[in-house]
Parts: structure tokens; sequence; C-alpha cells
């Protein structure tokens, strides 16, 4: 018999998904501020996650610290078009200290649920990063021409972004 041992790493359990608050406001952007130093994402003022706090789903610990956020917008498709509405998905933040714990792809889950349950024929996103977790999730690289004009509008080409793409 060998003197080795089996070590069980056990994860702690991920909270349930809610939308977020208008007064999860400051939390959020909390959240958010680590992505924004490293230039994953940008700054959005507090203002804006209480106007938008509707969009966003969050993971929270049982003290009631967030764990993690993500942003569905919804877009229509223009007329004539012959799609129907697409979502954009933005401002997808895990904390420090979760990362690696199954809260993003928990997240990814919901959002993608919500997108169906208001349904959306795509989803789109803008990553600086390698986007893993989306590929592992059906989401693939895809032309700028077929994402919302008025998202794409609105991305800072000097942050390099790719644009993945899912459709539903």
């Amino acid at each position: 018999m060998s003197g080795t041992s089996a070590v069980v790493v056990r994860r702690a359990p991920t909270a349930p998904v809610r939308t977020a608050r208008p007064e999860d406001a400051a939390e959020l952007a909390a959240l958010s501020r680590p992505f924004v130093r490293s230039g994953a994402l940008r700054e959005r003022p507090v203002s804006l996650y209480a106007t938008h706090a509707a969009d966003f789903l969050v993971t929270q610990a049982p003290d009631g610290t967030l764990e993690g956020c993500v942003g569905l917008r919804v877009h229509s498709a223009a007329p004539g078009e012959g799609r129907g509405p697409a979502g954009v998905v933005y401002n997808f933040c895990v904390a420090g200290w979760r990362q690696g714990s199954g809260v993003g792809a928990v997240l990814l889950r919901a959002v993608l649920a919500r997108a169906r349950a208001q349904s959306l024929d795509s989803l789109f996103t803008a990553t600086t990063g390698g986007g893993g977790l989306f590929l592992r999730y059906g989401f693939a690289p895809t032309a700028v021409r077929l994402a919302p004009p008025s998202w794409v509008e609105s991305l800072d080409p000097r942050r390099d972004a790719r644009i993945l793409a899912r459709s539903l």
C-alpha cells in the first residue's frame, strides 16, 4: 500500500442568482473596479449602475457581499433586417476571491436563460481577454457587422476587444 492519500477540494457553494437592485449600484461599481484598473472594463459611474440595475444579474455571499455580476442589454433588430432582437452581455465580473469557483459559469448560464426567456435571437459580447468561459458556452468570434450597430458604435476601438456571439 502506498502512503498517498487523495485530497478532496471543496468549492464554496454558489449563492442563487438574482436581479440587481438600484441599492446595489455602489457595490456593482466596486466589484467592477479591479477590472476597470486592468483595462478589461470601462469605468461606469455609480449612477449608471443604479439606472440600469435591472440589466444585471448578481450572486451574493451569505454575508450579503456581491460575488459576481453580469449585465444584459436588449437591442431591437433594425427593420427589414430579418432577425429578431439581440442581447449584449456586458460588465461581466467575478470577485477575485471567487474566481475559479464556478460563479462565472453560474452567471453565464443565468444570463443565457434570461436571454432565452426574452426570446432573443443571439447574444454578443466584447472581450479583451481570451474569452475562454464564453467559448466553452458556445460563443464564437464573429464579424462586427453582425452585432447591434448602436452597441458597436459604443465600443472603444483603442481597447482592441474581440466580438463574440452565440445564437440562441
